[in-house]
């Protein structure tokens, strides 16, 4: 190849190194307005725009209005809420076998995140099977009450995807990590080429 070929070729790269994750990132985000505009289907409240007969189209508006039902209910429950009525509601949830199945995992997993007890803030490396290493989430670090005193639950994630797996791990197995768990989970969902 000749030398304008080649520096076509380091141009076309760069570019796409460049457009590839700009354009995915505004990919998804209209993905994700879009998406939440359809679900919940607000846009027809406007009526029809009488010169196209088309429904009046506000774009983010199901996204906003997701977020300020977020941000209500956040602060409904931190003014208003008090604790007997939280344990109340608790109560009520207890008694419904499935409910409780499906609310409390969703709220463990959104507390794991955001929660006062975040679970995801320890990130360790992990010993495995043939002198590998992998990147962890210390989640549990005491299980003496599954009688295993001496091992940890850790939280592995997958590169590319919020999925992940849970391990049960000898304590001598692991060694935390000098770095944020931000930092550890982007460099996990990542595939191992995020900067940190």
């Amino acid at each position: 190849m000749n030398r304008i070929g080649r520096a076509l070729l380091n141009y076309l790269i760069k570019g796409l190194l460049i457009v590839v994750p700009i354009a995915l990132s505004i990919f998804i985000v209209v993905g994700a307005v879009t998406t939440v505009d359809s679900w919940l289907n607000i846009n027809n409240i406007f009526g029809v725009n009488p010169l196209t007969g088309e429904n009046r189209n506000i774009p983010g508006l199901g996204l906003g209005l997701v977020i300020t039902i977020i941000l209500l209910a956040g602060i409904f429950v931190t003014n208003f809420v008090t604790e007997p009525m939280y344990n109340w509601f608790q109560r009520i949830i207890n008694k419904l076998p499935l409910l409780n199945f499906i609310f409390s995992s969703i709220k463990d997993l959104t507390e794991a995140f955001v929660g006062d007890e975040k679970k995801f803030n320890n990130p360790v490396l992990v010993e495995v099977e043939g002198g590998m290493k992998r990147i962890g989430f210390l989640t549990q670090n005491d299980l003496s009450k599954l009688d295993l005193p001496g091992d940890v639950i850790v939280y592995f994630p997958f590169s590319y995807s919020f999925a992940g797996q849970v391990y049960v791990v000898s304590k001598d197995k692991i060694k935390p990590l000098k770095m944020s768990a931000a930092d550890a989970m982007k460099l996990v969902v990542s595939g191992g080429v995020s900067h940190f």
